[in-house]
């Protein structure tokens, strides 16, 4: 009779643990069943560690890797799931990869070039030998989904790295008040268009440089112990202002990154840019108008693309990596329409960095 008793006891809490397993998976994709919803899981936990085992093989180049181009096809295959950010293989993937990218940023030290870490969405910093620059840094916030965002902690360390925070635009998926907020706190600068954060308190403390494009301006970082130059052109995402900085290193580096440019009237200024400035390094967003136009006109010595996979986004409007490869070549799969650049290319996850020297790059 008691080992009756036992029996009856094990299998009700096998049944519970089955229906909470089921309730769990049931809640990421509703069109399937507990089952389906944890083959999809498994799945991409294999795939995930496939492209990892592969991207560490053959990290950030140019020329790509063949075998790198793949992996990151097969990154685009596993994020378009429309519940890829749901599930725990795709969060513990880009948490994973953004702290060790943190990590590395923490060791490195850069005494040539420009070492270019890629960090979620659009978000990048680079250090020289005597910055450390942030763009579009955010935890994810946008994609309200508590298992995916970055820690607070992680992000905290990063911006203890950083010396300047440049903003492109107002949009969830480039800024974020906790971001913004622990730069000022620690006395470092956050430059960006005057309607982000308009209305909070927060605003009076964010720098607001001039949008004239043609006028040098200076920005003090590290308690003034250096000194960067930016430019900062008049960019759109439509009719919203969309910051395009210039920023230039004091050992004459120059960098810049677009943000969510997307506007057909600024493409008449964008075609003079290599006559106003020498470019190091282009990160505009993948999708822009006319990305071939936008590096003839920039023509910068090399392109890093941003952008690709925002999971707040519909799986339609979360640019894959195929699509900025076939961009590049202009093919028909390109879809816009795009003619084609022929500027070096480099294509990075997220974690993932490179490091730039200008003497690499002839063109």
């Amino acid at each position: 009779m008691k080992k009756q008793r036992h029996i009856i006891m094990l299998a009700i809490l096998s049944y519970a643990c089955f229906a909470c397993l089921a309730s769990s998976s049931e809640l990421i994709d509703p069109t399937l069943n507990a089952r389906q919803n944890q083959f999809l899981n498994t799945q991409a936990e294999a795939l995930l560690g496939h492209a990892d085992e592969v991207l560490a093989k053959h990290p950030p180049a140019w020329p790509m890797p063949e075998a790198r181009l793949t992996a990151l096809f097969l990154l685009d295959s596993v994020l378009h799931d429309v519940y890829a950010p749901n599930r725990p293989p795709v969060q513990n993937f880009m948490k994973r990869r953004i702290k060790k990218a943190i990590e590395e940023i923490e060791k490195a030290q850069v005494t040539q070039g420009a070492r270019i870490w890629k960090l979620y969405n659009h978000g990048f910093v680079i250090r020289t030998a005597s910055v450390t620059l942030g763009f579009d840094l955010v935890r994810a916030e946008s994609v309200r989904i508590e298992g995916f965002k970055i820690p607070k902690a992680h992000m905290a360390r990063l911006i203890s790295q950083c010396d300047v925070l440049f903003i492109s635009h107002p949009h969830g998926d480039h800024v974020e008040e906790w971001v913004i907020q622990s730069f000022i706190d620690q006395g470092k600068p956050v430059v960006a268009p005057a309607r982000v954060l308009k209305g909070r308190p927060i605003h009076k403390h964010i720098i607001h440089l001039n949008r004239v494009g043609s006028t040098q301006q200076p920005i003090t970082v590290q308690g003034g112990k250096q000194t960067l130059t930016a430019f900062v052109y008049p960019g759109h995402q439509g009719g919203l202002d969309n910051n395009i900085p210039i920023v230039f290193t004091p050992e004459g580096l120059s960098f810049s990154q677009l943000g969510d440019q997307h506007n057909n009237e600024d493409l008449n200024w964008v075609d003079t840019m290599a006559e106003r400035h020498r470019l190091d390094v282009l990160l505009p967003n993948c999708w822009t108008l006319d990305i071939g136009r936008v590096a003839r006109g920039f023509a910068p010595k090399l392109i890093i693309t941003g952008h690709e996979n925002e999971m707040g986004h519909t799986i339609d409007h979360r640019e894959p990596y195929w699509l900025t490869f076939h961009r590049r070549k202009g093919s028909r799969l390109a879809v816009t329409g795009d003619a084609g650049y022929d500027h070096p290319l480099v294509m990075m996850t997220w974690g993932e960095s490179y490091h730039y020297q200008r003497s690499n790059f002839t063109n």
